[in-house]
Formats: C-alpha cells, structure tokens, sequence
C-alpha cells in the first residue's frame, strides 16, 4: 500500500493509496441539516465512484447538487455519515486537498491578471515545467502566460478554471454544471476534454442538463430535494427528463 502526502502549508496530510482497491470516493448514509433550515438540504446520501470513472448526478436548482459538492470540497461539513477514499476515513481537512471544484460560471472567480499569475494563486513556488504540463493538459499550452484571463473566450476559461485545480494534483474533480452558458461548440469541446481528463482522474459532474454529458458517463444519479438515487440514460430517456429530476 502506497502513500500519497497531500500538502497544505505547515501540515502533511497522508491519504493511503492502494492500487488494489477498485473505490475511490465513497459516501455512506451522509446528511447534512443546518440548525437554520427547517429541513434536511442532504438526507442519507451513499454514493460510491472508482478511480478513472466519470460520475454523473443530474437535478433541478435547489436539490442540494451545489451542497454535496462544497462537502466534498472540504468548504461544508456533514452533520452526519462518513466519507471514504479507498476505504479511509476522510476529514474537512483531507477533503480539501483531495478534491478540486470547479464552480458554475468559474470565470467569475478569476482575480488574476495573467494566466501565469491565476495557476500560481496560494501556490507562488510552482514551477514553470508544471504550469506548462497542466496547461497542455487542458489545451491551453499555446496562449501566453501573460494573457489575462478575461481575454479569453468562455470555452478556454472553463479550460482554464479546470488547470486551476489540476495544477494542485487532486485526485478528484469536481465540477458544478461546466457546460452551462456554453455555445455547442464550446460544450462539444470541453465534453470531450472531460472524456480524457479521466483517465486519469475521478470525476463528479453535477448538472440540471445531462444531455452533453451523457455518452462520457460510467455512473449515473438523480438528486431530489436531497435523497440521491441510482440511476441509467435508459431510465431517464423512457420518462421525460423534467419529470425525471423534479
């Protein structure tokens, strides 16, 4: 069994890795109850995701899609159920560094004056071979470092919110509907950057439109009003998608 040292400033943080394991990112009976809502925003949530799969969790706007993702980020706690990676216990803590997210709308994060100055953010000691490897990860290795993010089109700067994270080495994305307000080119494109990003990463997509998505998936969810449900493209294509996810 191997270790991976996850580094946040001034503490080691050690997640073990065993290459024999087939799961990756495991959720078991997780909720999440602030004391301010009258009810449960997540409610006995179990999931489970291998290494290299691309998971798909399709529901409308206030399902607690955003939610789950910010507890996996590390940026919410549950307030009960356990979160597993290959089968060790994770904290707030080790969540942070495990996981990348990409928000909705990314680009309207951006606090940086040139690409080189956003990869470097929080982490001023990297070197110039890593942010060329992530940008030739993400399709960006041709434009300067010193182009400002918002010169860029909407398709580069979802490239570029994704290198953002990637350059922290996580071993899980996740991203929070990337193909909204993209053009159909711009979405065919980054569909098929998630496809090979894959392969070498756990994925986790939430979405309220699972149609670009679909073809590139391996497990497949719907989140309602907080309960979470297995699910397959052949149940969903059989009903309508609206009446599917509300």
């Amino acid at each position: 069994m191997a270790i991976i040292n996850l580094i946040n400033p001034g503490n080691a943080i050690e997640i073990l890795m065993n290459p024999g394991n087939e799961i990756g990112i495991t959720l078991k009976n997780l909720s999440y109850h602030p004391a301010a809502t009258p009810e449960a925003i997540l409610t006995s949530v179990n999931l489970e995701l291998a290494p290299q799969q691309l998971g798909l969790i399709i529901g409308p706007s206030g399902s607690g899609k955003t939610t789950l993702l910010e507890i996996l980020a590390g940026l919410a706690e549950k307030t009960a159920g356990e979160i597993y990676w290959r089968e060790q216990s994770l904290t707030p803590e080790h969540l942070q560094q495990l996981g990348g997210l990409v928000f909705q709308f990314p680009e309207r994060h951006f606090c940086c004056s040139t690409i080189l100055e956003e990869l470097r953010l929080g982490h001023p000691e990297l070197g110039r071979e890593r942010v060329d490897e992530t940008l030739r990860e993400v399709g960006l290795a041709h434009l300067s470092l010193d182009t400002p993010p918002q010169a860029l089109s909407g398709g580069q700067q979802r490239r570029l919110a994704l290198a953002v994270q990637l350059i922290r080495q996580p071993q899980l994305l996740l991203l929070d509907e990337p193909t909204a307000g993209l053009d159909w080119s711009m979405r065919r494109q980054l569909v098929n950057l998630l496809a090979k990003l894959k392969s070498h990463w756990s994925l986790l997509v939430v979405t309220h439109d699972p149609r670009d998505l679909w073809e590139i998936g391996d497990r497949f969810w719907t989140l309602n009003r907080g309960h979470l449900q297995p699910t397959t493209p052949e149940q969903l294509h059989g009903k309508s998608l609206t009446s599917a996810i509300s």
